[in-house]
């Protein structure tokens, strides 16, 4: 499958931020089908806890329709949630936008609402320093 544009940029802030990709891509087959979501990464948090499990699915939001990646990367995440429920369920999934698509889209009314009611767990990054901005968990 293709990378999302901003594929590397998101690693490399995981990798900041000290996280360990353990998975590029990670691998999903459920009742015949295949799917990959972007990245798996763990971060040793305590001792006693070990280590969290995250699962990121990167999404750039570049074509003309952000609400148009917004229903794609909606349904992604969606599908990915009912099978990690099933198969995976100590990893969390986060979707990982651009800072840019949080100001303009997630941070307004009509995305706050969606991620409130859809339960979205968010990763912010910024494309040009690699830097993870803000964790909505």
């Amino acid at each position: 499958m293709a990378k999302d544009f901003y594929h590397n940029n998101v690693r490399e802030a995981l990798e900041k931020d000290g996280w360990i990709i353990s998975h590029d891509p990670y691998a999903l087959r459920y009742r015949g089908v295949r799917m990959e979501i972007d990245l798996g990464a763990e971060k040793m948090i305590a001792a006693e806890r070990g280590p969290e499990k995250i699962l990121v699915e990167v999404k750039s939001f570049l074509s003309k329709s952000i609400i148009h990646d917004f229903h794609e990367a909606l349904g992604q995440y969606r599908n990915y949630l009912r099978v990690l429920r099933k198969q995976d369920s100590d990893r969390v999934l986060l979707l990982a936008v651009p800072e840019d698509t949080w100001l303009i889209f997630f941070a307004e009314p009509f995305g706050q609402e969606a991620i409130e009611e859809e339960n979205l767990k968010i990763l912010v990054f910024s494309p040009v320093s690699n830097t993870i901005i803000q964790w909505i968990k």
